[in-house]
């Protein structure tokens, strides 16, 4: 949209994820919408990080030797996660089909999933981050539970397009996988419609962005962005259906390796801070996000450490981004002092409602 100047208010249409896993050769991509409302269903609770245990005695190759509690106490960790839900023991880990995958001790060395016919490999994990552009091998390599999730969400997502392929007769010859499940999700959202009430609901709603801009200029975009958020969570909800109906097996070792590497970046450090946190997902040379950058100084000097403030350039931090579902910028996700998610905002938001927000988290 643009505001009373002309200077654009939302930066709609940041395909973040699907930028990133097509470069790395990923099939099929799903983008998950970011919410303009406070979240419940998605909101997750980012559990504080361990302490540091100091320098330990190391072996002959140099490598520290765990001590005898130490190693009671992993296994007794692992025995605690086996048969229980990746969702139930990491809830900040995943958004997608593996929040329903059972964590297991008996999969064959080197197999990170299984899941019917559906196998994946740490070799083939590393080999599609050897594909990945050279800017991004590091971060998916402190990422690698979200770069299984979406191989997984390809597998899962072919298997289940055979199988309504067979059921149906229909005629998959000559078709490569892409378009095998590329139809079948057009045919899952092929009756989703934005009606006219929608459309202005959410043009009423962000009239600050429009500016003087009237709705009939802006009508089809908002069409085409409301169609495309409805299509988006309807496949979404359709993978966590996958999810609950396939037995999906992780390796329980390997995601707790990943769930602790996962946190090493600055969203999930200052989530665990125990303080409140508000991050701006933004990029330099977009309006709207260049816009916010002075509202994010100020409210750095006005608050000092009783908030942190942190910015995140979406051009850097694609996979990080992909993570938390960033599509449009700028956005602005408020976390609550245990870490929650606890509202999000899309498009320029001034500083008065900012602190609004902040205040309702008890920042004072």
């Amino acid at each position: 949209m643009e505001n009373g100047s002309g200077e654009t208010g939302l930066c709609l249409g940041v395909k973040l994820a699907i930028v990133v896993l097509l470069a790395i050769g990923i099939g099929v991509v799903i983008c998950l919408k970011a919410q303009e409302n406070t979240a419940d269903k998605d909101s997750r609770q980012f559990p504080p990080s361990a302490q540091g245990q100091g320098e330990k005695p190391t072996g002959e190759k140099g490598q520290e030797e765990p001590s005898k509690t130490e190693d009671s106490k992993t296994t007794s960790e692992k025995k605690d996660m086996v048969g229980k839900t990746v969702e139930s023991v990491y809830p900040e880990l995943s958004s997608l089909a593996l929040a329903y995958a059972v964590l297991g001790d008996d999969l064959p060395e080197g197999t990170l999933l299984r899941a019917d016919e559906i196998t994946i490999s740490a070799k083939e994990l590393e080999s599609k981050i050897d594909e990945a552009p050279s800017n991004l091998r590091e971060q998916l390599r402190k990422n690698k539970f979200f770069l299984l999730e979406q191989i997984a969400t390809e597998k899962l997502l072919l298997f289940a397009a055979k199988k309504d392929a067979a059921e149906k007769k229909k005629d998959l010859t000559g078709k490569t996988d892409r378009e095998i499940i590329q139809q079948y999700l057009e045919n899952l959202v092929s009756t989703i419609q934005v009606t006219d009430k929608e459309i202005v609901d959410f043009y009423e709603e962000n009239k600050s962005l429009a500016g003087d801009t009237p709705l009939e200029q802006l009508k089809d975009r908002i069409k085409d962005y409301l169609l495309g958020q409805k299509r988006e969570q309807a496949i979404k909800e359709h993978i966590l259906t996958l999810g609950k109906r396939i037995r999906i097996t992780l390796s329980a070792s390997w995601v707790k390796e990943q769930a602790e590497l996962a946190k090493d970046n600055p969203v999930d450090k200052a989530r665990a801070s125990g303080k409140p946190t508000l991050v701006e997902f933004g990029a330099s040379g977009c309006v709207p996000c260049d816009m916010m950058q002075p509202i994010l100084k100020a409210l750095r000097e006005k608050y000092g450490d009783k908030v942190n403030i942190i910015f995140i350039h979406v051009g850097n931090e694609q996979i990080l981004a992909a993570r938390y579902g960033i599509q449009a910028i700028p956005v602005q996700v408020f976390f609550d002092k245990d870490g929650k998610e606890f509202f999000r905002h899309i498009g320029f938001f001034p500083q008065k409602e900012v602190e609004k927000k902040l205040e309702e988290m008890g920042v004072k």
